[in-house]
């Protein structure tokens, strides 16, 4: 379910199946483990669009301009800073070293607790407006739903969802993308809610083999952004990262990417590709060798 568990009766089942497997080491679990937005939605022009829809509803100004991020300006963010949040605290504490001013007349805040009034309240409202565009845009990015199929019918594979982003937000994302079909099969989603440090951070995923009690050497992690990325290398992970046009130029194998593609789709990604060599030849060994950039 998506507080990280699936119903008890498939859990269980599942769960048997691990444990039997734990006792042989070569038949041990593993994990398949999505990012949200960039990996199974092409999401980040949707969270653009709302921020700037909720800036101008507060009709936010800072030094006579309003408070507007541009498609540029937020490809910086999402490969900087993890979480709705925290890009704003950044924006406005380092990018502009201002809090913003309303043209109603309303000052900008000028105590820690009056700027995180302010960044929650622009928090709740952009996330009810991005998920109208979600009922209106989202689709999947290709070859994800394959993927993650071919995953939820192996025994002997964990599958999880880890985002950044609030639940609200992620749930709305998942109904509409996986159906809530796929998403109670899941064996764990982490989100933004559930952990006291984001991306880059790789607390998410440690506390995501944590719960699922693998080890992360033998999870594999599907990635979009350098943030996910140090995240899961932080974790001590695999990472294979479908990069987006936001994100396509960022040199993510000298940060540790064990391999990029464009999409899962295109490139025919498969379950085998990933674990395959990982199961003949150790944790270690190189992943989607034909298929990578």
């Amino acid at each position: 379910s998506i507080d990280g568990f699936v119903p008890a009766s498939r859990h269980q089942a599942r769960h048997s199946t691990y444990a039997k497997a734990l006792s042989a080491s070569s038949d041990s679990p593993y994990a398949l483990l999505f990012d949200c937005d960039g990996v199974i939605i092409e999401t980040e022009e949707l969270h653009r669009l709302a921020y700037n829809a909720a800036f101008k509803e507060f009709k936010l100004v800072i030094k006579d301009e309003p408070v507007e991020w541009s498609v540029a300006y937020y490809d910086v963010l999402q490969n900087t800073v993890g979480g709705g949040k925290n890009k704003m605290f950044f924006h406005f504490r380092n990018t502009t070293s201002a809090f913003p001013t309303s043209e109603d007349g309303t000052p900008a805040p000028v105590t820690p607790e009056d700027e995180q009034d302010l960044v929650d309240r622009l928090q709740a409202r952009k996330t009810n407006l991005y998920k109208d565009l979600i009922a209106e845009k989202a689709k999947p990015r290709p070859g994800v739903l394959e993927l993650m199929d071919q995953a939820l019918a192996d025994d002997n594979i964990r599958v999880g969802v880890c985002s950044a982003s609030t639940k609200e937000a992620v749930t709305k994302v998942l109904d509409v993308t996986l159906g809530e079909d796929r998403r109670t099969k899941l064996d764990v989603c982490i989100l933004g809610d559930d952990v006291s440090k984001l991306k880059p951070d790789p607390l998410i995923y440690v506390t995501a083999a944590e719960k699922l009690e693998i080890d992360p050497s033998r999870c594999v992690v599907i990635e979009d952004s350098i943030v996910g990325l140090k995240a899961a290398k932080g974790a001590g992970m695999r990472c294979i990262i479908t990069y987006t046009a936001s994100t396509e130029n960022e040199d993510f194998y000298a940060l540790g990417c064990d391999a990029k593609v464009p999409e899962l789709g295109s490139t025919g990604v498969s379950l085998d590709m990933i674990f395959g060599p990982m199961k003949a030849d150790g944790v270690d060994a190189a992943i989607l060798s034909d298929v990578r950039d």
